[in-house]
């Protein structure tokens, strides 16, 4: 079943084969290829017929103009059949293949191989070939040049190998066809190969020595980036070429062949694109039983790492940092809120398993050190939806000090650079991984207003790690999943730096092989070569008088957005500045509230598409002169794919037209991809754009009818000349209309056109048509058919690469007056004139040209049904995969209910039992609180009777103190009044000093004992009295002391009611931890 599933999917009549990784290949159909009618004579089976010969014994026959059914069919069979006997010894170009013995090692044994012999070889060459691929014992010995057999291999002869050459883009076409042609010119002496391919994506490819059968070189499949052939009617339409990996220079190179029949070289895309999509079950079980030993260029692993930095938008989410085109700077606001985001995807070899992401760095400036380095926090880290990049995020402040150097505006012409770093931890790499991304960075004030420019919303690096597979003796330990450890991590930058003393115009084989660098584009140089799409500078520089009239315009029409301002017709005719058009472009179309639309085009995006070919064949040539869409798989065609893809699913009638992505790409240069298709769809259904693809293009040829009549009213003798010529108006205006001008002129003046259909709608085609016919009437004058034709093709679009060309150009569309109403009466005269037509058309012929139509959509419609029967019986297989995945999650999931279950019964138990404690809690928290209630209240007694006490106490010190202040005023009276006491004691009341006594004394002597009994009287009283002024003061003192310890009582009290009320809380949830730890004991 897989065998047919992928068969089913490969295009015979290819172009090319890519892929972006090791598995995931992608085939890009050329519309010219058809494939041509089985039916065939016998001449051209002799000629072109291609003969089939498994080594099971199955065989038959391919025409070589076969349908791609046969050729599917067939080799489903060769598949599938069960082995047959041998045929028998007469019959040509059949080999045998010699049985496995029982227990013998399968990777020994020969394989059944497919061999296609171009064209049918004689008996002598034939055995020679079966001698050589017949797989005994002695072509198994392992000897240098002996050919490996490969599972389901299929063998190309009569081919000759030109030459191989570096190559910087891998998966570029256009580099692969150029190198094509080169290297065919180039090659004198050619050599003869036989190509083997293997029908698995395991396998190796092989170039043989057709005459000894020996293997002259070998290209594993997972290291083959890209196949391509010559394009039909050229002289590399025999030729074709794949790109591979090359370890040993760690460069790209493109090995190119020669095919001797021109038929084969799609048969051999075919095997390729086979063994890209194979996955061989033979080659997955012979892996089980023994693993393959590694080649010597598998230890170089290729990553390529994207950072994307996002802002916040001020509405709650964080939108992509868009990098300036001109110096590739990431322009940020100060102040604003960041996001880092990290996309990391192995791009080549084995893939490795990235188990985490440890840290996320970043610093300002270049080149700094580890030290310097601060982490940032991560918010999520894991693979993506697809399964093919692992993603990490994290935030980043800007206010943090660290950061402040890229918080701070830059002068507006400088630029500093940023450093991050990403540290990944790999299951199978012994240390950590560090990633590191250098870029420009702008910082500019927080209100400028931020436009879309044209370059990309991320930085890519690509990055080298070389590993060496560790023994198991130098692993940490025996059972770790550890493999390899790190040599070297190099970036496609430091490699570029490494080889900038190599000159790129040298071939690896030889000095003699040069490679001339392909000519610089002269605009000036007059050349017979079209003008490439998307060609032309358009510069973001406006008068500053200009900026102003239209933030002015802008302010008044945000006020009110259903209403057009009054002199937007005016400014629309001069041009809208390049910063302002993303704006205003969404604005004219009426896309300014489009959230429905933004969240149907994400779900658009993820369905399948039926034109999905198609869309990626216009992809890679839609704008190859621009900078955002040249690279293959880069941000610009992948956004420019999306958008495509999501249109041909949004309209189902229309679906995808070629021209379509010319202007999607013009609005996607403006604004983000949401947007943009927002605005496609307004042009497409509002506009009438629609209209010209519906009813086999009926609308459109009414088109080309009213420009032949405007002709005739404004360019007369032109018109006539046309008519001489027998040129008519879709010769060549069809583009004109069907890509709105985008597809071969310069930007500059498309811009200014999409200016003017978004504002003034799709008539204003003709202005332009008119305006071109009327700038070159002098030369299409002069012109006859073909020099006409290649006049508009060539030198019309080149004419307007400079600007004030196309300005004056615009400026004449402008200036025409074309009315409406004209218009109108030129469609009634066109469906009159096809009414007239249709009545004196035969029946006849009629009835046949709705036969021819009839047949073509049947045609069309059984391609689309064989399509979506493909499509369905994939779909069955993918459901049910999904399915089986569905029920697994599915029981997984019971069992996680169960679980679940259990723990919702164990916590309702937990529960009630906490709300029990919980109650018991509150209980006790107001028992608690009652209590001290209580001891507040009492506290508050006590406090009020300590107050009252200390009253009482300062009332009675007072009362005291005045009393002994009374009775020594007394005293100190009698003591004055008595002259013999006024004599022992001072004014102070202190007894006078020793002297004065003994003077006394003597004076006194003469008293008598009366005197001496008086005197002692007195000492007596006055020691009492000093006795009693003593206690006194030792009462006042413990009065002090009292009042002192009261007041201290008194705060302590305070002090516990405040602790009271603040802390029973506390106390409360301490006992609730205390109770719930000894119930958990």
């Amino acid at each position: 079943m897989d065998d047919k599933g992928s068969a089913g999917k490969i295009s015979v009549s290819s172009d090319s084969v890519s892929t972006l990784n090791s598995e995931d290949f992608v085939l890009v159909s050329r519309l010219g290829d058809e494939t041509p009618s089985s039916a065939n004579n016998g001449s051209d089976d002799e000629k072109t017929g291609l003969k089939v010969i498994s080594e099971e014994g199955v065989s038959f026959k391919i025409v070589g103009n076969g349908s791609e059914q046969q050729l599917q069919r067939e080799l489903e069979d060769v598949l599938l059949e069960p082995p047959v006997a041998p045929a028998s010894a007469g019959d040509h170009h059949t080999t045998t293949a010699s049985p496995v013995a029982p227990g013998a090692d399968p990777l020994s044994a020969p394989s059944p191989k497919l061999e296609i012999a171009l064209p049918v070889q004689t008996a002598q060459e034939s055995e020679l070939n079966e001698r050589s691929y017949r797989g005994d014992e002695s072509s198994s010995d392992g000897s240098p040049g002996s050919p490996i057999p490969d599972e389901d291999s299929v063998v190309f002869s009569q081919l000759t190998y030109l030459g191989c050459a570096s190559v910087n883009a891998p998966r570029s076409e256009v580099e692969a066809l150029r190198m094509m042609s080169i290297l065919r010119g180039q090659c004198q002496v050619p050599l003869d190969v036989t190509l083997s391919v293997p029908g698995v994506s395991e396998g190796t490819v092989r170039l043989l020595d057709p005459h000894s059968s020996t293997e002259i070189a070998n290209y594993p499949i997972y290291k083959i980036l890209f196949c391509v052939r010559g394009h039909d009617g050229t002289e590399e339409s025999d030729c074709f070429a794949f790109t591979e990996s090359h370890y040993n220079a760690e460069i790209f190179r493109i090995h190119v062949f020669r095919c001797q029949i021109q038929e084969a070289v799609s048969r051999i895309l075919y095997s390729f694109a086979t063994a890209f999509r194979r996955s061989a079950k033979k080659a997955a079980l012979a892996a089980s039983h023994q693993a393959a030993p590694l080649t010597p260029d598998s230890d170089l692993f290729t990553f390529t790492v994207s950072l994307e930095i996002k802002e916040d938008d001020g509405k709650g989410t964080f939108s992509a940092v868009a990098k300036d085109k001109d110096k590739q700077s990431f322009k940020l606001r100060a102040g604003m809120g960041k996001k880092i985001v990290i996309y990391v995807q192995q791009t080549s070899n084995k893939e490795l398993a990235i188990e985490r992401c440890f840290g996320l760095l970043l610093s300002p400036g270049k080149n700094v050190k580890n030290s310097d380095m601060h982490l940032l926090d991560l918010e999520s880290m894991g693979k993506s939806s697809d399964g093919k990049s692992y993603i990490i995020t994290g935030s980043w402040n800007p206010s943090t000090p660290q950061f402040q150097a890229v918080n701070e505006e830059t002068p507006k012409d400088k630029s500093m650079f940023m450093t991050t770093a990403v540290d990944l931890v790999i299951t199978e790499v012994e240390e950590p991984v560090r990633f590191l991304l250098e870029t420009r960075v702008r910082v500019c004030s927080p209100n400028d207003r931020l436009f879309w420019p044209f370059g990309k919303r991320s930085h890519t690096e690509t990055f080298y790690l070389k590993l060496r597979q560790m023994e198991r003796k130098e692993r940490k330990s025996p059972s770790s999943d550890t493999l390899y450890e790190v040599l070297s991590l190099e970036s496609e930058t430091e490699r570029e730096k490494r080889k900038t003393t190599a000159s790129p115009g040298v071939l690896p084989g030889g000095p003699e092989s040069v490679v001339p660098s392909p000519p610089e584009d002269d605009e000036e140089e007059d050349n017979d070569e079209p003008l490439l799409s998307g060609s032309g500078d358009v510069s973001k520089e406006c008068a500053e008088n200009i900026l102003e009239t239209w933030g002015d315009l802008l302010t008044k029409w945000h006020l009110n957005l259903s209403v057009r301002p009054r002199q937007l017709p005016a400014l629309v005719r001069s041009g809208i500045p390049e910063a302002l058009r993303g704006e205003v472009w969404q604005l004219l179309a009426g896309c300014h509230n489009n959230d429905h639309q933004v969240e149907e085009y994400r779900t658009l995006i993820t369905k399948e598409s039926p034109q999905d070919s198609a869309i990626t064949r216009d992809i890679n040539r839609t704008f190859p002169a621009h900078d955002y869409f040249k690279d293959t798989g880069g941000d610009g065609q992948d956004s420019l794919y999306k958008i495509c893809k999501a249109y041909s699913v949004y309209d189902q009638e229309i679906g995808y037209c070629q021209g379509q992505s010319f202007l999607a790409a013009v609005l996607l240069l403006h604004m983000p991809e949401e947007q943009a298709f927002s605005v496609l769809v307004k042009i497409m259904f509002q506009y009438g754009l629609r209209d010209l693809f519906k009813q086999n293009f009926e609308d459109l040829h009414c088109k080309f009818f009213q420009l032949e009549r405007l002709m005739q009213e404004h360019l007369p003798d032109l018109y006539a000349h046309f008519l001489n010529v027998g040129l008519e108006a879709h010769m060549y205006a069809s583009q004109w209309f069907l890509t709105l001008f985008t597809a071969k002129f310069p930007l500059y003046m498309v811009f200014h056109i999409i200016d003017l259909l978004l504002c003034e709608g799709i008539s204003v085609i003709f202005n332009v048509a008119l305006a071109l016919l009327k700038t070159s009437k002098d030369d299409l004058i002069q012109a006859d058919f073909e020099g006409a034709l290649k006049f508009f093709r060539v030198p019309v679009p080149k004419r307007y690469r400079f600007e004030e060309n196309a300005k004056k150009l615009m400026e004449l569309a402008c200036s025409m007056k074309i009315s409406q109403k004209k218009l109108k009466k030129f469609e009634k005269e066109y469906h009159a004139m096809m009414e007239q037509r249709e009545q004196q058309e035969a029946p006849i012929e009629r009835y046949e040209r709705e036969n021819r139509r009839l047949q073509d959509a049947n045609m069309r419609l059984e391609q689309e049904n064989d399509d979506l029967a493909h499509e369905l019986v994939s779909s069955k297989i993918a459901l049910r995969k999904d399915l089986d995945n569905v029920e697994e999650k599915a029981d997984a999931l019971n069992k996680e209910l169960l679980l679940t279950k259990q723990k919702l019964v164990d916590s309702e138990d937990e529960k009630r039992r906490l709300e029990e404690e919980s109650a018991q809690l509150k209980e006790m928290c107001r028992r608690e609180l009652d209590k001290s209630e209580l001891e507040i209240k009492k506290n508050s007694s006590i406090i009020g009777e300590y107050k009252q006490i200390c009253s009482q106490l300062s009332e009675r010190l007072e009362k005291q103190q005045t009393a002994n202040r009374g009775e020594l005023d007394k005293i100190r009276a009698k003591v004055e009044s008595c002259d013999k006491c006024s004599n022992l004691f001072n004014k102070e009341g202190r007894v006078r000093a020793a002297a004065a006594a003994a003077a006394g004394e003597e004076e006194a002597s003469g008293g008598g004992e009366e005197a001496d009994e008086e005197k002692e009287e007195l000492k007596k009283q006055l020691r009492e009295m000093e006795l009693e002024l003593a206690q006194t003061k030792l009462q006042l003192v413990e009065a002090e002391c009292k009042i002192q310890d009261l007041e201290h009582h008194l705060g302590l009290a305070l002090g516990e009611v405040q602790a009271a009320k603040k802390t029973w809380f506390n106390r409360t949830l301490s006992s609730i931890k205390t109770v719930t730890g000894k119930d958990t004991a």
